[in-house]
């Protein structure tokens, strides 16, 4: 599983070198997440309508290693917005894949944006 796991790896916007159409706005339900495939990645797609914004994450958690973080459930913690797995309720910045507990587990974040209500995620390759 750990080839897997290697295979996600954040994106900033400058390291943006295809955006990736995943759907349209109304796809994706608010205040919750939703799961596409890109190659062989699985990617949790969140719209947080409750602060405007919207967040890409790899969908596996790398705690229980399962494909499961789109089914978490979102919210904030201290003002960074986060994942909490549906598993063992690890919390995850959308902003930076940091695990809000300190522990070294983290996840890979995407960028996303929206362009006349269609959702693009950037990817390197």
């Amino acid at each position: 599983m750990e080839h897997i796991l290697n295979q996600y790896e954040s994106v900033s916007n400058t390291e943006v070198k295809t955006w990736f159409k995943v759907g349209e706005t109304s796809d994706f339900p608010e205040n919750s997440g939703a799961c596409i495939k890109y190659k062989t990645k699985q990617i949790a797609v969140f719209n947080f309508t409750r602060t405007g914004k919207w967040y890409a994450s790899q969908n596996l958690c790398p705690h229980k290693m399962e494909m499961v973080l789109s089914l978490g459930m979102i919210g904030d913690k201290e003002g960074v917005p986060k994942v909490a797995c549906p598993l063992h309720k690890k919390n995850f910045s959308l902003e930076d894949g940091s695990n809000l507990a300190g522990e070294d587990l983290k996840i890979a974040v995407y960028p996303i944006k929206i362009e006349n209500e269609n959702v693009y995620i950037g990817f390197e390759d």
